[in-house]
């Protein structure tokens, strides 16, 4: 790839970055104040006071869309959507990273020619 189309590449890349962590920290404050439609349809119909509390999220720092131990609803939000985000780009990019490594083969990298299968 010429150094050109990895500046191109980059810049797309760190621009993606940006967007997703300006609206995961700003936008998902406007978001829809009932964010999962199966908790919002079980209150309505009347049999949410049967739920449990799912032992998992119990004593997760981003539990329920905020983040423990911030008082400010919109801080708390934007908090634990950026690092959504940031968690998210972190395992992402190391499963590629690994993967990325375990084979495939070297020949055709550097290769100007497709492979002979592609060939017409």
């Amino acid at each position: 790839m010429s150094a050109t189309g990895t500046t191109t590449s980059r810049r797309f890349l760190v621009i993606g970055l940006l967007v997703a962590l300006l609206v995961a920290g700003v936008g998902s404050f406007y978001a829809s104040s009932h964010p999962d439609g199966l908790e919002y349809v079980a209150g309505r119909t009347g049999f949410l006071d049967t739920a449990e509390e799912d032992p998992v999220s119990t004593g997760s720092p981003f539990a329920d869309y905020g983040t423990e131990g911030v008082d400010n609803e919109r801080l708390s939000g934007g908090i634990a959507g950026v690092v959504g985000v940031l968690l998210t780009l972190l395992i992402g990019g190391g499963l590629f990273h690994v993967l990325g490594r375990r084979g495939g083969s070297e020949e055709y990298v550097d290769s100007p020619e497709p492979p002979v299968a592609a060939r017409d």
